[in-house]
């Protein structure tokens, strides 16, 4: 109970100190509310991110005759590396989570205010607003992803963030920290455009010919909605994000997306391309239904639409 309440006079006191600072830029706002509710869900959800990649890097000599599935993963991890293994990589998250979402919110805000001028987008317009907000933040954090997934894998290991980012440019070069990207975009600017559109649509249809819905059930309807618009982004995302942690876990087998995506069917047919989507679908939804969630509260609370 305590540690509750002291959570939440920190998010309240956080909320009242961006609100009243009247010299900060409305975008600049919207940063800093993504960056909070970013790092509540990257604590909550490492886990089930270290539990994906573990999953997609199984090569067949390690699957035998019996599938792996998430709960045989989880408990070698725990018997090998004890619980706090599974927050292994927990450092590259926050560094890439952290701004990695202000960055995005931020950029969507600026966007909604300089294209929509107020008015509600559209489903395509949502589509467009979440891909361009994603590939930009993808684009800026890319280092810093190629280091979580070779943490979160477990067969590399990097003394520091520094000390890693210093070991991929010198025997990869500047390609190296950008290992990926391509893949990486392909799956996170369609998620985000999906996840927007399905968001915004479902939140709208939901709240549609509500004269007044009670403020206290507003963060349960953004939640349920994010949970929805979640698991459907995911599921369409799932095999870029199977290529992209092959092509940063194997830098010298995985040069281009063709290769990794022919060397995955090889190895593992069809269902190669879905491995680990169940603790993802799991990390994502509610991952990003709290951070909108989040969002959506400190906005609203700070007299900002996002």
């Amino acid at each position: 109970m305590l540690c509750a309440h002291l959570a939440n006079l920190h998010f309240d006191c956080a909320i009242e100190y961006i609100s009243t600072s009247k010299q900060l830029h409305p975008v600049i706002k919207a940063f800093l509310c993504g960056s909070i509710s970013g790092t509540c869900s990257t604590l909550l959800f490492q886990p089930l991110d270290l539990l994906k990649t573990r999953l997609q890097s199984l090569q067949p000599s390690d699957l035998g005759p019996r599938r792996v599935g998430m709960l045989a993963v989880f408990l070698e991890v725990v018997r090998t590396e004890s619980l706090l293994g599974l927050w292994k990589g927990m450092s590259p998250s926050i560094v890439r989570c952290v701004p990695g979402v202000g960055i995005y919110f931020g950029t969507l805000y600026s966007l909604k205010q300089y294209f929509l001028r107020g008015h509600p987008p559209t489903a395509l317009e949502s589509v467009i607003l979440g891909m361009g907000s994603r590939s930009v933040a993808g684009v800026c954090m890319s280092p810093i992803t190629v280091i979580k997934t070779r943490y979160e894998s477990g067969t590399y290991s990097y003394e520091s963030i520094y000390a890693a980012l210093r070991s991929i440019y010198c025997s990869e070069g500047h390609r190296g920290l950008f290992r990926g990207l391509t893949a990486t975009l392909l799956r996170d600017a369609p998620f985000s455009g999906l996840y927007l559109m399905f968001y915004s649509q479902t939140r709208t249809t939901v709240l549609h010919g509500t004269a007044q819905l009670d403020a206290a059930l507003m963060p349960f309807v953004n939640f349920t909605c994010g949970i929805f618009a979640g698991i459907l982004a995911s599921l369409v995302t799932q095999p870029a994000d199977v290529i992209k942690t092959h092509m940063q876990l194997s830098p010298v087998k995985s040069q281009w997306i063709g290769q990794v995506a022919t060397l995955i069917f090889k190895n593992h047919g069809l269902r190669g391309f879905f491995h680990g989507s169940v603790p993802r679908a799991l990390r994502r939804t509610l991952m990003a239904a709290m951070a909108w969630t989040v969002y959506e509260e400190m906005m609203a609370r700070m007299g900002l639409k996002s």
